[in-house]
């Protein structure tokens, strides 16, 4: 059976793609450097989680390293078949207050990944953990309408933001810069080398082991908050919308690009316009499912905030016959219990 490195092994999506692969039987490295925590400002509790949680399953073999650390990623990777990339600096803010580690984790890694792969002799499928920031501030160029609970786009976008939506003459912030050189870099890479390479812009991507918190997994985040009775800061008028996709919804994209006769491409990978949610209409979700509510309060606006971003999907349907299973509803609850079960982490 194939091998499969998973970079950043131990983050939440990393988790379940190695969980999900080394079901299938491939031979699963999850390569990772548990610094999450470090780069957030945040304790390790997720970090060991989820690496814990890795120990337990059969064929997973873990390997502490760092993807800026080329001689280990080649010592472990060489002789992979398959390459998830899903290692990452994630937070706006945290790349906007110190951009450093965004670059070198971000443009650094993903290029030591390229390189792994143009060297190896197996020449090893990639996937590569993309996002909707690439789009940067151009999305709210776009004309949106007010309703009660949630902004909407125009018609002309209703079915969300396209894959040949413009990426230039905008901010970005530094996070969606260093995501944006890594898709670019991958890209190339497929036409310059002959590597299979999916690059999935992702959206809001949620579910269990996911340790949200205030600048990055805003799903988990209000889940968590209001389970262990926090507050919650909405930064502009909860009104923002996003399209959400549940984890293994995501993981299934993936799959069924590896085993496509497609050698490379580029999609928006997202719930859609059929799986949207704001921050007002999530909170109301959370109050139905767990009968609390979280004291909120209101700020500023954060730095290149989007008031609505949705995935238009349709390619992702049509070269790859993939949608989301998954409602939000469903997927949300799901959430509450994982984390209900695993209260002690949270306190």
């Amino acid at each position: 059976m194939s091998k499969i490195l998973i970079t950043g092994g131990a983050g939440f999506i990393g988790s379940h793609a190695a969980e999900y692969f080394a079901g299938k039987g491939y031979d699963v490295v999850v390569y990772d450097n548990l610094s999450r925590s470090e780069l957030l400002g945040k304790d390790d509790k997720n970090a060991k989680f989820n690496w814990n949680y890795l120990k337990k399953i059969k064929r997973i073999k873990l390997i502490k390293g760092d993807v800026r650390d080329f001689e280990s990623l080649r010592k472990n990777g060489s002789d992979a078949d398959i390459v998830v990339h899903t290692a990452a600096q994630t937070a706006v803010t945290t790349s906007v207050i110190n951009p450093e580690p965004d670059f070198s984790v971000n443009v650094i890694g993903t290029f030591n990944v390229l390189e792994l792969a143009r060297r190896s002799k197996k020449k090893p499928s990639i996937i590569y953990c993309s996002t909707n920031k690439v789009y940067g501030h151009n999305v709210n160029k776009v004309k949106v309408l007010e309703e009660k609970k949630r902004y909407k786009f125009e018609d002309k976008y209703r079915h969300g933001i396209p894959e040949d939506f413009s990426i230039d003459l905008c901010e970005h912030t530094p996070y969606g810069c260093s995501k944006l050189s890594g898709d670019i870099y991958m890209q190339d890479f497929s036409y310059q080398y002959g590597l299979k390479i999916g690059v999935f812009r992702m959206s809001c991507i949620y579910g269990t082991r996911q340790f949200g918190v205030e600048d990055q997994g805003w799903v988990s985040w209000f889940a968590i908050a209001t389970l262990m009775n926090r507050p919650i800061t909405i930064y502009g008028d909860g009104k923002q919308v996003r399209d959400v996709l549940f984890v293994k919804d995501l993981i299934r994209i993936y799959d069924t690009f590896l085993k496509s006769n497609i050698p490379y491409g580029v999609f928006n990978t997202g719930g859609g316009n059929k799986k949207t949610l704001s921050l007002l209409e999530l909170l109301d979700i959370l109050e139905e499912t767990t009968g609390k509510r979280s004291p909120i309060s209101f700020a500023e606006w954060r730095p290149s905030d989007q008031k609505v971003y949705i995935s238009n999907i349709s390619k992702a349907k049509r070269k790859l016959g993939w949608e989301p299973k998954i409602a939000p509803k469903e997927g949300v609850t799901k959430l509450v219990e994982w984390i209900k079960e695993n209260k002690k982490i949270f306190s």
